[in-house]
């Protein structure tokens, strides 16, 4: 059995972070979040893979190689990005008569993978996963007769959603699906969600209903949210990495995930729901809850980070304050009310002492923040940022 994992997207709402990595590199719990996936899939009836990849596509292909675990991996290049139909498309002539697809942003559990595989194989039908969550609305509704999708609803409103069931991303096709997507052409994109909205139309699409881990990442707080929830579980790490040294003084929370070389010095409290890449260093008496940090981050003494996403290479400054907390943020001309998330930082941010910044502050990358500066909303790239 062949799978096709979409991995080719921008991820602009996670912007800065995915201007130098694919959205599916993004780690959570300390792993990218591809290799969340590939676990999955290692534990099915999968044995070769085909990653269609896009933007910063080195990244992966760098990072997995041609194996992963008892996988055979393969590329695909979607260029330019044209929705994920035209990503699956990209791999057609690499496919057999079926093959499972499922988007490279979404953490499953192989039950899942294993189910839609065995729906295919008894009814011969192409087959979606579909599971029930708390706002249906945020993703799209799926309309259900029985074991049958008979109806997609990709933008729904929230106070007219006729069921609460959505599409959990995760297919098993046959050739047909080709067709149904050459016939979509929605302002320049091939969504795979408009194929089969069409599809259904005239053929059947069987349902597989799934209760178990579906985690989704489209936002930065639902980085993390992800993060927080798969520490402690299998799926994080058990022990800090390789050469890190945790002063006796400092206080590390059960199920905090640490990298390799990371040092965090006399006093430093990491708490409940914290990541911390490689390199990492976390100085004398500083705070960290809820936060994600990339590799080579650098927290001065006395810093407080709460609720925050830190990119690589990025250093705060001494006292510096990230206090957390609910705010209203705007992504890509879209308001998004109370969501959790103290600042979103890109790579190669440096801060100077004293700088406070607000919820809900995303900075982007290789921006200069002086000592003593205030920051809030949004920073543009290669900015510099003066107390007044």
């Amino acid at each position: 059995m062949k799978a096709v994992v979409l991995a080719a997207g921008k991820g602009r709402r996670l912007w800065p972070l995915t201007e130098n990595r694919p959205k599916p590199m993004l780690p959570v719990a300390n792993r990218p979040i591809l290799e969340h996936i590939f676990d999955a899939l290692a534990q099915t009836a999968v044995s070769e893979v085909l990653c269609v990849v896009g933007a910063n596509r080195e990244r992966i292909q760098n990072h997995v190689g041609g194996t992963y675990r008892d996988l055979e991996i393969s590329y695909v290049v979607q260029e330019p990005q044209l929705g994920t139909g035209h990503a699956l498309l990209q791999a057609e002539s690499l496919l057999g008569e079926s093959f499972i697809a499922l988007n490279g942003d979404r953490i499953i559990d192989a039950e899942l993978i294993e189910a839609v595989i065995d729906r295919q194989r008894e009814t011969t039908e192409p087959v979606m996963a579909i599971t029930r969550v708390k706002e249906p609305s945020r993703y799209g509704v799926v309309a259900l007769d029985g074991k049958t999708v008979i109806g997609l609803d990709e933008q729904p409103l929230p106070d007219r959603t006729k069921s609460n069931y959505i599409n959990a991303g995760v297919y098993a096709f046959g050739p047909e699906i080709f067709a149904a997507i050459r016939r979509i052409d929605t302002h320049g994109e091939q969504a795979l969600t408009d194929a089969l909205a069409s599809y259904i139309d005239d053929r059947r699409l069987e349902a597989v209903r799934y209760r178990g881990t579906w985690l989704d990442i489209s936002k930065p707080w639902d980085l993390l949210t992800v993060n927080s929830t798969l520490l402690g579980t299998e799926r994080a790490p058990k022990a800090p990495g390789r050469s890190t040294a945790i002063d006796e003084s400092a206080v590390v929370a059960d199920g905090t995930a640490i990298g390799d070389d990371t040092v965090i010095h006399p006093q430093a409290a990491v708490l409940g729901g914290v990541s911390l890449g490689d390199n990492v260093s976390v100085g004398a008496g500083t705070i960290v809850e809820n936060a994600i940090l990339l590799s080579d981050v650098t927290l001065k003494r006395g810093a407080v980070v709460t609720d925050c996403i830190v990119g690589a290479n990025t250093t705060l400054g001494p006292n510096t304050t990230i206090e957390g907390g609910r705010a209203d943020v705007i992504l890509e001309e879209t308001l998004h009310q109370d969501v959790t998330l103290g600042a979103l930082l890109g790579d190669n941010v440096a801060g100077g002492g004293n700088v406070t910044i607000t919820p809900g502050t995303i900075v982007g990358n290789d921006v200069t923040l002086g000592s003593g500066t205030y920051v809030s909303r949004q920073v543009d790239d290669d900015s510099h940022v003066q107390r007044g």
